[in-house]
């Protein structure tokens, strides 16, 4: 895959999670930086960082909970140890930091 072809699919999962952040009861605040960068705050003041990481045409995760890879495959992003889809995860980790279930789609 083209490094522009990644940026465009990397941006608009972006964009999709932001969506799906502003459909969320738990009221996540969030706010999406230079670079491609998402930035998640809870209540805790715990943060949870996404970003693409374009030489390895991944997104990248970081949590309390450790550091999270994704690629695309068929049309999904799914994790690079675990096979577990990235907005699956995200769910796991965001209901894991606020304290309440948190379900992205």
């Amino acid at each position: 895959m083209e490094e522009t072809e990644f940026n465009a699919l990397a941006e608009a999962t972006l964009a999709r999670i932001e969506q799906a952040l502003d459909a969320c009861p738990a009221g996540i605040d969030y706010e999406l930086r230079p670079g491609g960068v998402l930035e998640l705050e809870f209540d805790d003041g715990s943060k949870i960082v996404i970003n693409r990481h374009s030489a390895a045409r991944e997104i990248w995760v970081a949590a309390k909970s450790g550091g999270f890879h994704f690629r695309p495959e068929n049309g999904r992003w799914v994790g690079t140890r675990d096979g577990v889809e990235l907005f699956a995860a995200l769910g796991r980790l965001a209901s894991e930091q606020s304290g309440e279930t948190v379900e992205l789609n």
